[in-house]
């Protein structure tokens, strides 16, 4: 089965010393090289997004995130795994979640 780890900081991940982030960004690195991850990606900022919503046919777009939230999405890598377990466990190594943030992990439906 396939997984999305979803990766949710929080606005103080950003604000770490450069050997800090340095050896984080390792270990971002090293989950990417492992058995079964598929893709990982990070995204821009929250503040760079814009949110398109349509309403009667017409569409509505707006910077940035609609609503204030302690944590954003970061990131995300596509797992390919055997249960739920091996999900689990690698998304327990992903930086995020010892450091105030959170991953959620999410089966994908294949078609």
């Amino acid at each position: 089965m396939k997984y999305a780890l979803l990766i949710y900081n929080t606005p103080e991940a950003r604000n770490v010393p450069e050997d800090q982030m340095r050896s984080l960004i390792g270990e971002y690195d090293a989950i990417a090289e492992e058995t079964g991850v598929l893709d990982g990606l990070q995204l821009q900022t929250a503040e760079s997004a814009t949110t398109v919503r349509v309403e009667n046919g017409e569409a509505f777009l707006s910077d940035g995130p609609f609503v204030d939230a302690k944590e954003y999405l970061g990131g995300l890598f596509l797992f390919e795994a055997d249960d739920l377990d091996a999900a689990t466990a690698l998304a327990q190594r992903i930086p995020a979640a010892r450091m105030g943030g959170a991953v959620e992990v999410r089966p994908i439906i294949e078609r």
